[in-house]
């Protein structure tokens, strides 16, 4: 475990030379975040720029005075993104400075088992991105929250995607599509949305997993050769993305109509292969590279400019590090939100917390306010939707730099809300659940 430099109250500043005592607005408090990262290990070129982009925002909401004057404080534990790792180092934050605010685990596999941990605990586990997709219904899952997207959402964005470059969903009879997982829980997400798809529309699909790390993936990409699917859908994460690409290269398959979840769409996948990458496209969770963001400036002249910023001045900006930073600000902005109802300046616990994050509403104004105007689009979430936003859109590698290459999507509700009411159900049975009502939500 790193511990990381508690941002505590980093400035007891500005009290003034003249001996005059400025009353603060509001009390100095601090808000804690147990920070779940993987920095080294087969995934560390991924998850390092998450977690700088994390911290930075972290540090540039200090640097802003805090949530009306409370500062965040954290710290880091490594996980590897091993699962027993991740449950190691959240029972062992949790409890700390006060009690741990909110979870992040960027992990499927440590969000899986946590999800029974949090009702307990009263932690919210925040899974932007990635996650259980049928998390969103907020009256099982209470305490999870895949914000901004899920994996179900995704995979219904690259169908749509497809279906539009064929002309019509009617075109996709036929197709065939692979899919290229890792083995994982996070890989094998999108694929009962993937076969729903197809029943609906009649394309072939085939799955192909990848075990960890997925460096080896020969057996995979013969199959492909020998089956030329009409698109490949890669869900990897780390070296196994590079991998694929290369052997994409190897075997003469089109990068062109090979489409990433976001996951599988950074630097870091792309950077070692170059050219050979050229025409490969990935979904954008929203955000792609944003090095002229006013967000992304405001770090740079507050943070990095002062030797304070968390990883190398040139990843600010890139794919991963906004992520990151998209993340944290989520957070930081349910914070606001139920400070609103329980007391400005105060540290809220994590059960308040969780009202914060069903109540985000993150409108043009407010994502403009933050510097993250033409980032992202709007948020609003609710005690039974805790996802808040279904957009996503299309970026594709040109050999030097990520590029949009579509409009936005948004992953269409009559495939996904059935599919996620009887999921969810299914779990409340299992679980012994009691799913919360509208009114249950009031309380």
């Amino acid at each position: 475990m790193k511990l990381r430099k508690l941002a505590a109250a980093a400035s007891l500043v500005a009290i003034g030379l003249s001996g005059a005592l400025t009353t603060p607005a509001f009390a100095a408090e601090e808000q804690f975040f147990p920070l779940l990262v993987y920095r080294t290990g087969a995934y560390a070129p991924n998850g390092v720029p998450w977690a700088n982009g994390f911290l930075d925002y972290l540090k540039l909401t200090n640097a802003r005075g805090g949530v009306n004057g409370v500062k965040m404080i954290w710290e880091e534990c490594e996980t590897g993104y091993a699962t027993d790792r991740g449950v190691e180092c959240y029972e062992r934050l949790k409890g700390k400075h006060g009690g741990g605010t909110a979870v992040q685990p960027l992990s499927t596999g440590i969000t899986f088992a946590l999800t029974e941990k949090a009702p307990v605990d009263k932690i919210p586990v925040i899974t932007a991105g990635y996650g259980r997709s049928e998390s969103q219904n907020g009256a099982v899952f209470g305490w999870n929250f895949p914000l901004v997207g899920t994996y179900w959402m995704g995979a219904d964005v690259l169908v749509q995607h497809i279906a539009k470059k064929e002309g019509g969903f009617d075109k996709l009879k036929g197709k065939k599509v692979a899919l290229v997982y890792h083995d994982s829980p996070y890989g094998k997400e999108p694929i009962a949305l993937l076969q729903e798809r197809a029943k609906m529309h009649g394309f072939d699909l085939s799955l192909l997993p990848v075990a960890h790390p997925g460096v080896e993936q020969k057996a995979t990409w013969l199959q492909i050769r020998q089956n030329k699917p009409d698109y490949v859908f890669l869900w990897g994460w780390g070296v196994m993305n590079s991998t694929a690409l290369k052997e994409a290269q190897a075997t003469g398959y089109p990068r062109e109509k090979m489409y990433g979840v976001w996951w599988a769409g950074a630097e870091p996948d792309v950077k070692d292969v170059g050219d050979g990458a050229k025409g490969y496209n990935a979904l954008a969770m929203q955000h792609g590279a944003e090095p002229d963001s006013k967000v992304v400036k405001e770090i740079l002249e507050k943070l990095h400019a002062k030797g304070q910023g968390t990883g190398p001045k040139e990843e600010v900006g890139q794919v991963l590090y906004m992520r990151g930073l998209i993340s944290s600000m989520l957070q930081v902005e349910a914070v606001r939100v139920a400070q609103g109802r329980y007391g400005k300046g105060k540290r809220i616990t994590g059960e308040q917390m969780r009202w914060g994050l069903e109540n985000l509403d993150l409108d043009q104004k407010a994502l403009d306010g933050m510097g993250l105007g033409g980032v992202m689009r709007p948020v609003k979430t609710s005690c039974l939707d805790h996802m808040g936003s279904a957009w996503a859109r299309i970026h594709t590698w040109d050999g030097k730099k990520w590029n949009f290459t579509s409009d936005w999507y948004q992953g269409d509700e009559k495939v996904l809300r059935p599919m996620v009411m009887l999921a969810s159900a299914k779990y409340a049975e299992e679980k012994k659940i009691k799913p919360r009502t509208p009114e249950d939500c009031k309380k």
